[in-house]
Order: C-alpha cells, then sequence, then structure tokens
C-alpha cells in the first residue's frame, strides 16, 4: 500500500511539475517575443538616427562625386547672419562666405547650372534663414549640421541633387 501511495504521489508531483513547467514556458515565451520587439525598435530607432546624421531620410544625402566631376560655385559676397539669441542673451553674428559644390555629371547640371547665378539672392536667403535660426553655440558646436541644413533647403529650392556639397570657406561668429 505504501508503494501505491508512494507512485500516485510521485505521479501527482510529475504532473504539477509539468503543468508548472508549461505554464512558466508559455508566459516567458510571450515575455521574450515582447523583450526582442522592442529591442528590434530601439535597434530601427538607433539605426534611423545614424542614417540621419550621414544625411538620409529628411536631410540631404552626402553623395561621393570624383574630384573632376566637381565644379564649384562660390558666392562672391560674405554675408553677415544675425544670429538667435542664445543662453547669454546677447546678439552674435556669423560672418560667412559660402561654396557651392556641384556634380556635373548629374542629369540636372546642364540644365540648372546656368540659372544658379539667377537664383543667388533665394540661395542666400535659404542660408540666412537657416543660420539666422542657430545660437552662436550651435554653431561653434556642429557646424556640419547647419550645412546639412542648408544643403538640404538648396536641393528643394531646385528640387535636384547637383548640388551635393556646401562649404563654408570662411565662418567666424561675431
Amino acid at each position: 500500500m505504501k508503494k501505491n501511495m508512494m507512485s500516485v504521489l510521485i505521479l501527482a508531483l510529475l504532473i504539477v511539475n509539468i503543468v508548472l513547467t508549461s505554464v512558466m514556458m508559455f508566459s516567458v515565451v510571450g515575455t521574450a517575443r515582447k523583450t526582442s520587439a522592442l529591442i528590434d525598435d530601439i535597434s530601427a530607432a538607433i539605426n534611423l538616427e545614424l542614417d540621419n546624421q550621414k544625411g538620409t531620410s529628411d536631410e540631404a544625402a552626402v553623395i561621393e562625386v570624383p574630384i573632376e566631376n566637381i565644379e564649384v560655385y562660390k558666392i562672391e559676397e560674405e554675408m553677415t547672419v544675425p544670429l538667435a539669441r542664445g543662453g547669454d542673451g546677447k546678439d552674435h553674428y556669423y560672418l560667412v562666405s559660402v561654396a557651392l559644390s556641384l556634380n556635373k555629371k548629374d542629369k540636372a547640371y546642364k540644365k540648372l547650372k546656368d540659372t544658379i547665378a539667377d537664383k543667388e539672392e533665394l540661395i542666400k536667403g535659404e542660408i540666412i534663414s537657416v543660420i539666422g535660426s542657430h545660437t552662436v553655440e550651435e554653431m561653434q558646436q556642429d557646424v556640419d549640421t547647419v550645412r546639412m541644413e542648408i544643403l538640404s533647403r538648396i536641393q528643394k529650392l531646385f528640387d535636384s541633387e547637383f548640388i551635393f556639397n556646401v562649404t563654408f570657406t570662411k565662418g567666424l561668429p561675431q
């Protein structure tokens, strides 16, 4: 009788063990899926941020162009742009000279290169608008972001990417 009672007890404990293991397995699998989805979302967000820093998405794309296919258009006039007020509350200005890099192999180059001189005032307006929206601290810390913003706005203005780079040949905060 003791052996049968022990066998029944062992069988009952075995069934309880199987039930609890299956409950635990289903709860762990659900949590693991949620954790995996969260990690995928975080990874996607990090990749998006890295892509944005490279200039994809809403910003202008960074294009590699061989030196022999580059034409430089220099905006002759130096611009003095009033900057947004920073933490010190003082008025600051940014003295800047700008050069645009044009891709001679782009399909829109021949059609649009002659219009750059005509549209120079609009280009200057975009440059002043973007630089003027930043503080002196931002200009000192991250000029590349400002350049990419200007490039994006100019590419939207021309509805083309034949202008692929904006270079500050002189950039002095004052």
